[in-house]
């Protein structure tokens, strides 16, 4: 993360994840008095997007000529106070260092990911992120594994420069509130944030009458921020919304997604936590309008826990699916059954997410078959992984012919995930009584489709 002070008028937040595969080509967010919100997506959140492209609004604006670059037009037509930049892969040949005298810098919890390109060990990772620190600018970072800190501290070392360590959030600071991001793990996001945002105030002058005495306290500004921050598929709990749209004859509480992507064995582990946390203390019932979840499903036996889980084979299932599988065993929750179906934003363009183009039988899925192999031989060694003691969760939900081919007792694999959102709904229909918590992790891609897939 880098910010860096440029011309006055607004504040850009630039986001290169989740949104780009809900439909967005590139998301922005400019706030200022009118809060103006950029998207090629659609209504989200009840929010009102601007359906508008960056090309309509540089005619708008009329935007230096024809030979502009993409990122003069940008700059020229934003005139932000700061830009906040994440970097896309790694760090030291990342593109945002172009930005050379960066206000402050900052890297959260490293784990293991992109290994086949920043490396094989977190010394290794960790010398690639530290690629972002500069000579006389701040760095911040949060509690690491000793192997990464060490190389962390050494490059600030080399720089002249002081590494900080942000903790994790005191809950106490909130003064009642909540996170706005669920998950044990967004406290020590928190930290790092505050302590970034910190720095920038003070080192722009931008930190007059924001700050109490008490240095401890947090100021309303960072209570807003920090108790309204969403990020879509991210600790996301979304009732299905088909049925809220059934009537009284159907529970919103029959079908519920619980959508968090993660991509390496640590974020997988924090997953983990959050899905069997959510399930155990039925926090739905928040989202539900006010519907208490405790008295319209009370009979725990009813509960069926299904995993959707892909991931780019590029990575390793082997090491995904046993931190995934043990730390929600640890926590007393087990999953009756698995899918695994590739993601649907592999096969179509940007906007085009009714239906896969390919026949179903023309559909690779060697890959989605390794993995189930994989959790096939985790659950043969772990007979806790699994369900079987309160509810058949084949005999209620019938898969049908073309998939029986690829299925086992606790895993299937599908063509699409139209199909596997069709059969999930299927099966909460024929089984009112039924109570159908459905987590989808693993790919981004696969949480934005699915995401985009049930609101359709």
């Amino acid at each position: 993360m880098v910010g860096y002070a440029m011309t006055s008028g607004k504040t850009l937040i630039k986001i290169s994840t989740i949104a780009n595969f809900l439909g967005n080509r590139e998301r922005i967010v400019v706030k200022d008095s009118g809060d103006i919100r950029i998207s090629t997506g659609p209504n989200n959140n009840g929010v009102v997007y601007h359906s508008r492209t960056l090309r309509d609004l540089f005619e708008d604006h009329n935007v230096g000529d024809s030979g502009d670059n993409y990122s003069r037009r940008l700059d020229s037509l934003l005139m932000v106070d700061v830009a906040i930049l994440e970097v896309g892969l790694g760090g030291k040949f990342d593109a945002t260092n172009v930005v050379q005298a960066p206000i402050v810098c900052g890297i959260s919890s490293l784990g293991y990911d992109h290994m086949e390109i920043l490396g094989n060990t977190l010394g290794e990772i960790a010398g690639e992120k530290a690629g972002i620190f500069k000579p006389g600018v701040p760095a911040y970072t949060v509690p690491q594994p000793e192997e990464a800190m060490t190389v962390l501290q050494a490059k600030a070392s080399q720089l002249g420069i002081s590494l900080h360590v942000a903790l994790p959030l005191d809950r106490g600071l909130l003064n009642g509130q909540q996170l706005g991001l669920d998950g044990e793990h967004q406290y020590m996001n928190a930290g790092l944030a505050i302590a970034i945002v910190r720095s920038w105030l003070q080192k722009t002058g931008n930190d007059k009458g924001i700050f109490a005495e008490n240095a401890s306290d947090l100021p309303d500004q960072f209570l807003r921020g920090l108790s309204s921050a969403s990020l879509q598929g991210r600790a996301q709990i979304v009732p299905d919304p088909y049925f809220i749209t059934q009537g009284p004859n159907f529970s919103p509480a029959g079908l519920v997604f619980y959508l968090d992507g993660a991509h390496s064995p640590e974020s997988m582990i924090m997953s983990a936590r959050w899905f069997s946390h959510a399930v155990k203390e039925n926090i739905e019932h928040v989202i539900l309008s006010g519907e208490n979840i405790n008295n319209s499903c009370s009979d725990r036996q009813n509960q069926v826990r299904i995993l959707v889980f892909n991931c780019m084979s590029v990575r390793d299932p082997q090491n995904l699916l046993p931190p995934l599988i043990n730390t929600c065993s640890d926590q007393g929750v087990s999953f009756h059954k698995a899918i695994f179906v590739p993601n649907q934003s592999s096969f179509n363009k940007v906007g085009s997410y009714n239906t896969p183009p390919l026949d179903p039988q023309q559909v690779d899925l060697s890959w989605q078959l390794t993995i189930q192999r994989v959790w096939q031989n985790i659950i043969k060694g772990n007979k806790g992984v699994t369900d079987h003691t309160v509810v058949n969760v084949n005999e209620a939900c019938k898969v049908g012919e073309e998939i029986n081919a690829r299925s086992f007792e606790n895993s299937a694999v599908f063509t699409s995930i139209p199909s596997v959102i069709k059969w999930l709904r299927e099966c909460a229909q024929e089984n009112r009584t039924m109570r159908i918590q459905v987590l989808v992790t693993g790919s981004l891609h696969l949480v934005g489709d699915v995401l985009r897939l049930i609101k359709k």
